[in-house]
């Protein structure tokens, strides 16, 4: 078992989890700047939420993309300011996907997986919101952050 308290392991889940991300919006076709060279708040080795540089305004942010023991995904930063933020946007989309998924229906605006396994899908996805939204809303979990 890896020891995620040795920076060196944690620096190499760091890169793997980058690289995972720019390979996931390319994908998807996202057109973005710099993936931030760290991700701008993460618990190793569970998920990193990461900064992605604006083209259309260089130096800022204009995505947040998610990674880490869960399905990659990305939300535009607009009127989403912080890590915090971000990871509270994703979770309520994934909270949301979920529900439809289980009722047999496909969310509006929002889609994650390929659609031929929503049955088993939809309760991880409700699992991982509802651990990101309970992060999200925990002070000690931000502590070290100025958000």
């Amino acid at each position: 078992m890896l020891d995620y308290d040795d920076p060196d392991v944690e620096t190499q889940w760091f890169v793997d989890r980058r690289k995972e991300v720019e390979e996931y919006l390319s994908r998807q076709g996202v057109a973005h700047g710099q993936v931030g060279e760290f991700p701008a708040w993460s618990v190793t080795p569970y998920v990193s939420i990461w900064a992605i540089e604006s083209l259309r305004n260089p130096g800022s942010v204009g995505w947040w993309a998610i990674s880490g023991d869960l399905p990659n995904d990305y939300i535009s930063a607009k009127g989403i300011n912080n890590p915090r933020e971000a990871m509270r946007a994703i979770a309520t989309l994934w909270q949301e996907a979920s529900e439809y998924m289980l009722r047999g229906e496909k969310h509006p605006t929002f889609s994650i997986g390929a659609g031929d396994s929503d049955e088993e899908l939809a309760p991880l996805l409700a699992s991982r919101a509802k651990t990101l939204l309970e992060w999200a809303d925990d002070p000690e979990v931000w502590e070290d952050d100025d958000f």
